[in-house]
């Protein structure tokens, strides 16, 4: 493989010239997903989540606000894994924190579309419309992470935690082909809401639960939020900056 010179997802995320801050900034990829911004490292009701896989384990025990079934959120963090993998650059989406963000996101105005028409008539829209169906965000992420699970039992007869990557990747893919049917959306629709949650987790300003320890932006070589560059502005050479998190200028 390494011979053909293949792209990896990493790689492409890395060359493909879509800047971090329009990643959270609301550009291409989309913004940062609602305003929950608690980050709760202690342990809650929701209990440990196992930590398998491509991604390893996270240090801190972290409490779950949205998912209360365990194999949900172990399918959400290998389904996420997949989308933004581990590799030689840095952590993947579980070392990032990822499937934290997305749940807390979930139990939160983002998961509960607070801010948007939820009433009838519901018709379908075309691509170009945003959110369309008449289920809650959450309600759509539970529904996609349960058709994940039937199809991983379907198509190989085991859990999808337990399966190869290549396997998940066969799974994912039909939900990105619109293979897979699912109700009050399409499975296509499902895969985008969950790449650009992804994303937006790995991406977003720690503060929002995810991009643990900054790493991905340290990937992107992002500096975060500086108070000033002063300093750096009149250099000729590429400046290396430490990045910060808004929570560094509020402590």
């Amino acid at each position: 493989m390494a011979e053909k010179k293949n792209v990896s997802r990493r790689d492409f995320l890395k060359t493909s010239g879509i800047a971090a801050g329009a990643l959270v900034g609301g550009g291409i990829i989309g913004g940062v997903i609602g305003a929950n911004t608690r980050q709760d490292t202690a342990s809650t009701s929701g209990g440990e989540a196992g930590h398998s896989g491509g991604g390893g384990t996270t240090e801190a025990v972290r409490g779950l606000q949205f998912f209360k079934n365990q194999q949900e959120f172990a399918v959400l963090q290998q389904a996420t894994e997949r989308i933004f993998p581990e590799d030689d650059l840095g952590p993947g989406a579980i070392g990032l924190g990822v499937p934290f963000f997305i749940d807390h996101q979930l139990a939160g105005s983002y998961g509960e579309n607070s801010k948007e028409y939820m009433q009838a008539p519901f018709e379908e829209g075309e691509a170009t419309q945003g959110y369309q169906s008449r289920l809650k965000r959450n309600e759509l992420f539970r529904q996609g992470l349960q058709k994940m699970q039937q199809e991983a039992q379907s198509r190989f007869e085991a859990n999808f935690v337990d399966l190869e990557g290549e396997q998940m990747d066969e799974i994912l893919t039909a939900f990105q082909d619109d293979e897979v049917d699912m109700q009050g959306a399409n499975a296509q629709f499902f895969f985008r809401l969950l790449r650009q949650a992804t994303l937006n987790g790995a991406y977003a300003d720690p503060i929002y639960g995810g991009n643990q320890n900054m790493d991905a932006w340290r990937m992107k070589g992002f500096p975060g939020h500086q108070a000033a560059y002063i300093n750096d502005i009149e250099s000729e050479e590429f400046a290396e900056i430490e990045p910060h998190s808004v929570g560094d200028m509020l402590s």
